[in-house]
């Protein structure tokens, strides 16, 4: 099994469902023995829509039973309001000026949870390394299944805690691997993480990062079928999978990533962001991945004083506890639609709105579209996304456009108290006024009209 990025060109003739036109357009454009795990449109223009899609490329004649489509939708028929429950979403490896680099969307994080019952939110916002500072009323989701929860296709239920199993590369230097060794042992020490077990992959899986011609991080991904295979294997012993392996880049992206000051993507999230898709999707199992470093040298690389939203990233040795802590307590996935609405388990129907960086189209954002769940999409988190979403269709008052989270937070307190939010804004426009006047019809028009005779 092999994970490659393409980027397809569609056309913009788009006539009724655009998630449904997209559906149809991707199953055209890839091979027979090719799964779509990640979409996303980087650009449009007045002719088409730029798309990256990662795909997952299965052996000619593979007998693996197919997952179900990512662009699968179940409608919900209505919102339950007994509850404020908010989706964060910061697509991984696309740049944003928060949440592009090291868990630095995490104080964002927080502040929307304070408004919330439940935040649902993915390990890209909080992630940072050795630290994942996400509210207790948070749920940490690998990003493919808070599209599902918004596409209507799982729930979501609270566990206690997580058995986690530990998945590494058997690495080159025993040095890097003790440390990401003792990583685990510090979360059992300090979590009171159940970890069943540390298993070597020997042969690793090989994981290349590159950048697409959007200037987004993608990837390519070699050898799954023996983590596949391991993960089939220990399937009884766990609950969710932390994964931990070697990301090869160029050498010199160690020090230009710092030295860039926030200016470069950063390169590890996207290739990352596409195994975490294909192991959830074809094990419906929480996961998580951290980098292990490929070698002491770059390990030892003096980076000096770094900006802040890479701390993080700067004084670590594994980059392992932040998905150990986040996975501790991920919620089940629970794809029994039966269970929609049990007690404790969130589907799309307790989706009150979804927060986004602007002019980001990908899964989330067309859920939310189709759903009529309100979108709050920020402008100050600036990516390399080239979308105006309000080209998209929304319906009135369910795309809501902010300047900063600041005011992001503001909107979700008026959306929670009924408030509309035009009547918190001075001026206030005055009252829409309306006359309909009946008009009358000759009375033969009205007899054909009501089927009656004179």
């Amino acid at each position: 099994m092999l994970l490659i990025e393409r980027e397809i060109d569609i056309p913009r003739e788009v006539q009724g469902s655009l998630l449904s036109y997209f559906r149809e357009e991707i199953q055209a454009h890839i091979g027979a023995n090719e799964i779509p795990v990640r979409f996303a449109v980087t650009e449009t223009n007045e002719e088409s829509y730029h798309c990256e899609l990662g795909v997952l490329v299965v052996a000619e004649g593979s007998l693996m039973e197919r997952p179900k489509s990512i662009f699968d939708l179940t409608q919900r028929k209505t919102e339950n309001t007994d509850q404020f429950n908010a989706v964060l979403a910061v697509p991984t490896g696309i740049g944003s000026e928060i949440g592009g680099h090291a868990g630095d969307a995490a104080p964002v994080a927080r502040m929307m949870a304070s408004l919330c019952d439940t935040l649902i939110t993915h390990p890209n916002v909080v992630n940072a390394s050795d630290l994942n500072e996400l509210s207790e009323n948070g749920l940490y989701v690998e990003g493919s299944v808070l599209t599902n929860l918004l596409m209507g296709t799982v729930g979501l239920q609270k566990v206690r805690s997580n058995r986690v199993l530990l998945v590494i590369d058997k690495h080159k230097d025993k040095r890097i691997t003790d440390s990401t060794i003792n990583a685990a042992s510090a979360a059992r020490a300090t979590l009171g993480l159940d970890c069943p077990a540390v298993i070597e992959l020997d042969p690793p899986i090989k994981m290349r990062a590159r950048f697409s011609t959007s200037g987004t991080a993608v990837g390519r991904v070699e050898g799954l079928e023996h983590l596949d295979n391991v993960l089939r294997q220990y399937r009884d012993e766990y609950d969710a999978v932390a994964l931990a392996s070697v990301i090869d880049v160029p050498t010199e992206f160690h020090t230009e990533y710092f030295k860039q000051a926030g200016k470069m993507v950063n390169p590890w999230g996207g290739v990352e962001a596409m195994l975490t898709h294909a192991i959830t999707m074809l094990h419906g199992i929480p996961t998580a991945h951290s980098p292990m470093f490929e070698s002491m040298e770059i390990a030892n690389l003096e980076v000096g004083v770094v900006d802040p939203r890479m701390s993080a990233e700067a004084i670590s040795a594994c980059f392992l506890h932040c998905i150990l802590k986040g996975l501790h307590h991920s919620p089940r996935i629970v794809k029994n639609k039966d269970s929609f609405g049990s007690h404790g388990v969130l589907s799309a129907a307790d989706v009150s709105c979804l927060i986004i960086p602007d002019k980001c189209i990908g899964l989330p954002t067309l859920a939310a579209l189709e759903q009529g769940i309100p979108v709050i999409a920020v402008r100050e988190n600036k990516n390399c996304m080239q979308n105006d979403l309000t080209q998209l269709g929304f319906g009135r008052g369910k795309l809501i456009v902010v300047d900063n989270y600041l005011e992001a937070v503001g909107v979700m307190a008026a959306l929670k108290s009924g408030v509309a939010l035009e009547t918190v804004r001075r001026p206030l426009n005055a009252t829409n006024i309306r006359c309909e006047r009946l008009s009358k019809k000759p009375k033969q028009e009205d007899a054909q009209a009501t089927g009656i005779n004179l």
